[in-house]
């Protein structure tokens, strides 16, 4: 049921946003999130012009205790993105992009999304690392660490994050950096959500032109299963690759032999010179005779794809993630049985394998600190039917339990609504108590906890 439009919505005489309250022609389309089986209410949906606009907004929050959530592309798998009863800061007018070309930095409002940012820098031949979505908010996946196509180039979206404009708490407005509140600096690359409301963040800027990318498709057999850690470990950097396992789809590609067992489709991208291309993939299509091959040079922006805007949120998706150093035959054979049993749900196990710069950077230079892991694996279970939503999340959970796994590291950004001890796993323990002692400072009361919530100390 709705909720009754009883809250307050006058945020004051200098507020120039939009409030949509539950009796508005767009709230039911406003109220929306990526995740189709998070359904839920707002009591009120604001949208900021600006900081200044956000800074009213969290005070009127805390005057009238009502709980604050805060959204930019709306992609939490756990569905922080939104909450019943709660006042919805979403961030989504806010999409101003000043580029900097030739000092090679650039300014992106929270609400701007990384295909359009994409599409802006790489206009000047430039580009920022993010993820491999185009309608993921470029604040949301930065401030939980950020993996895409150039992590192994370039590292991760924090490590070309130089600093953010931050609402905290107390209403003030502060520019966080390596020289101006360094600690919350610190905190924010790979915990942001949990210190204040990121309205603005400074991005370095890569030159990149167009990149080989596609899917070289491959039996998943043990031996290419157990080879793709190493093989692309071993990789130039400028190579970064996703691999996806899953049952066989309908492709007209798949031999009838391969029909309903597991493939590979070894998903790729190379950022370096075009004709040193053909030699660093050449080790990923000797692994087995591929099915088909469709790497191909693409403008960086295509790998971006974005949603329907008209068609909205449509996949119930269950999603959760670990960190390893391989692919061992204990954990193939968990993912060759639960991919493949009578009535398992459509999965997709993807890898995501790291190295190059990320690692490079120390362990305890930001929040995030996983950095010596050779990879992370995500469970990733989507659905058209929300009927089936909560079989499928218990199904994805059960899955993840079963994998065997060196620790129970896990990655933020990929995380579903797994409770206090998964968030405590997203953080090596050092790095955990430094977050709690920080957040103490700058968010005492936990105003901001809508998150994957780091309590204060």
């Amino acid at each position: 049921m709705k909720p009754a439009g009883r809250h307050a919505t006058v945020l004051g005489p200098g507020f120039r946003g939009r409030v949509i309250a539950p009796d508005a022609h767009d709230y039911e389309r406003a109220r929306r999130v990526h995740n189709a089986s998070v359904d839920r209410y707002p009591a009120l949906i604001v949208r900021p012009a600006d900081a200044d606009d956000v800074a009213l907004v969290v005070a009127h929050a805390q005057e009238r205790d009502l709980p604050l959530v805060i959204r930019a592309g709306g992609h939490s798998m756990a569905g922080h993105s939104t909450g019943d009863g709660a006042l919805l800061l979403d961030l989504s007018a806010m999409r101003g992009v000043e580029i900097d070309a030739v000092g090679r930095t650039a300014w992106a409002d929270a609400g701007v999304l990384a295909g359009e940012y994409t599409s802006a820098t790489h206009a000047h031949g430039l580009v920022t690392p993010f993820g491999d979505t185009g309608s993921v908010g470029v604040a949301g996946i930065t401030l939980g660490g950020g993996v895409g196509w150039l992590v192994r180039k370039h590292g991760m979206a924090i490590d070309s994050l130089l600093a953010v404009e931050i609402v905290t708490a107390d209403g003030r407005r502060r520019i966080a950096s390596a020289v101006e509140d360094p600690d919350l600096f610190w905190a924010v690359r790979g915990a942001g959500a949990n210190f204040g409301v990121v309205t603005r963040l400074q991005f370095r800027l890569h030159p990149l032109g167009d990149v080989l990318a596609g899917d070289i498709l491959l039996p998943a057999t043990r031996d290419v299963l157990r080879s793709l850690v190493p093989v692309l470990l071993a990789a130039p950097d400028e190579l970064t690759a996703m691999p996806l396992i899953m049952p066989a789809p309908e492709d007209p590609a798949i031999p009838d032999a391969h029909r309903g067992r597991p493939v590979v489709y070894l998903s790729v991208v190379w950022s370096g010179p075009p004709d040193a291309g053909v030699a660093a993939l050449a080790p990923l299509r000797a692994l087995a005779t591929p099915m088909s091959d469709t790497i191909a040079p693409k403008p960086y922006p295509e790998l971006f794809p974005e949603d329907d805007p008209e068609e909205g949120p449509t996949w119930a998706i269950s999603s959760r993630a670990l960190f390893l150093d391989a692919l061992d035959d204990a954990m193939i054979d968990v993912i060759e049985r639960r991919i493949t049993e009578p009535g398992a749900p459509e999965a997709i196990v993807q890898l995501r394998v790291l190295g190059g710069a990320m690692a490079r950077v120390p362990g305890d230079a930001t929040a995030f600190g996983w950095r010596d892991r050779p990879a992370l694996l995500w469970l990733i279970t989507p659905d058209k039917d929300l009927a089936r939503a909560a079989a499928n999340e218990a199904w994805t959970a059960a899955f993840r339990a079963e994998l065997p796994a060196d620790g129970p590291a896990t990655y933020v950004n990929f995380m579903g609504d797994e409770g206090a001890d998964a968030v405590r796993d997203a953080y090596p323990a050092s790095s955990y108590a430094r977050l709690c002692e920080i957040k103490r400072r700058y968010d005492p009361d936990n105003v901001f906890r809508a998150n994957h919530n780091i309590r204060p100390a």
